[in-house]
């Protein structure tokens, strides 16, 4: 209803409106939002088929009962000081005129407002970390504010925008799309849809490669925690051993080694339990093989004279 003394100014929109089974809600105008505003009132009212009546030329016939419907939905999203000064008018393009005109300026206030959102795409730039969907965010929302100050901002303007714009690591799939499509002819959403797959691609690459870098850190960290244990449990052992062979006692003990329960002794040349490293036969085996070994090598290895 339009009389001012029923309008609620409080509520954040306009009763909802029926466009056959579908709930079309009304947003109300308030001091920051006429861009949005606009926006969504011109979809609606598209939706009904009327919105002819805001865009109608000078002199144009307009049918009576969509102008009526026009004002009435525009009427009911206003705040009550910009109703009763827009009420005087009796076309709905000279009450969508005046409430442009309130919350867009003159001429050259657009104009400078204008040049205000081409300096604010021009200098624009996708941050490192920053997701391809968020900053496609931002340019979408610069062509909203064009399209609110009257002016089309193309696709095509957007699309090199965003490609030009992009961090290095984007630079692949960059140079893959100027390559194999047309820009002019590509949508904005189809760029941020490319750009933002590659992204997915690499987050993945990313993860796979950080659990790799993990499982070898571990491993690094096992080897030297067990070599470390190992070196300082043979050293500890070694010592001991010689400073049994070095006592004054060692020469006496040795004769009766045969009884002395001896299990409690580690060889420091074997690593085995039960003997000394002078009685080892392991390490004499092995010597012995070793030796040889190296006699064979060096007999096969003479020449033949014939």
């Amino acid at each position: 209803m339009v009389g001012g003394d029923k309008h609620d100014n409080t509520s954040s929109s306009a009763p909802v409106r029926e466009q056959g089974n579908v709930s079309l809600q009304c947003p109300k105008l308030t001091e920051t939002n006429y861009t949005t505003w606009a926006l969504l009132m011109e979809t609606i009212l598209k939706a009904y088929g009327i919105w002819e009546t805001t865009v109608a030329k000078e002199g144009e016939a307009t049918n009576e009962k969509e102008e009526n419907t026009s004002k009435a939905m525009i009427f009911q999203t206003l705040p009550q000081d910009v109703l009763m000064q827009v009420a005087q008018y009796t076309t709905a393009k000279e009450v969508w005129d005046s409430i442009k005109v309130k919350y867009l300026g003159a001429d050259l206030v657009q104009k400078a407002r204008l040049q205000t959102l081409r300096s604010e795409l021009e200098t624009l730039r996708m941050k490192p970390n920053e997701k391809v969907s968020d900053y496609g965010g931002k340019l979408s929302s610069i062509m909203a504010k064009f399209k609110g100050l009257g002016e089309t901002l193309e696709d095509k303007v957007l699309v090199r925008k965003l490609l030009n714009s992009v961090p290095k690591k984007f630079l692949p799939i960059v140079a893959t799309i100027e390559q194999y499509q047309d820009l002019d002819i590509m949508s904005f959403e189809e760029a941020v849809g490319r750009l933002t797959a590659y992204e997915e691609r690499i987050k993945s690459q990313d993860t796979l490669e950080a659990n790799d870098q993990d499982k070898l850190l571990m491993a690094s960290s096992n080897n030297k925690s067990y070599g470390k244990w190992r070196g300082k449990d043979f050293n500890k052992e070694a010592k001991e051993s010689m400073k049994w062979k070095n006592s004054p006692n060692a020469r006496g003990t040795s004769t009766n080694q045969g009884t002395k329960d001896k299990s409690t002794f580690r060889c420091y040349e074997c690593g085995d339990f039960g003997h000394f490293a002078r009685e080892c036969t392991k390490w004499k085996y092995n010597k012995d093989k070793q030796e040889e070994s190296h006699l064979i090598y060096e007999t096969d290895n003479e020449p033949t004279l014939l």
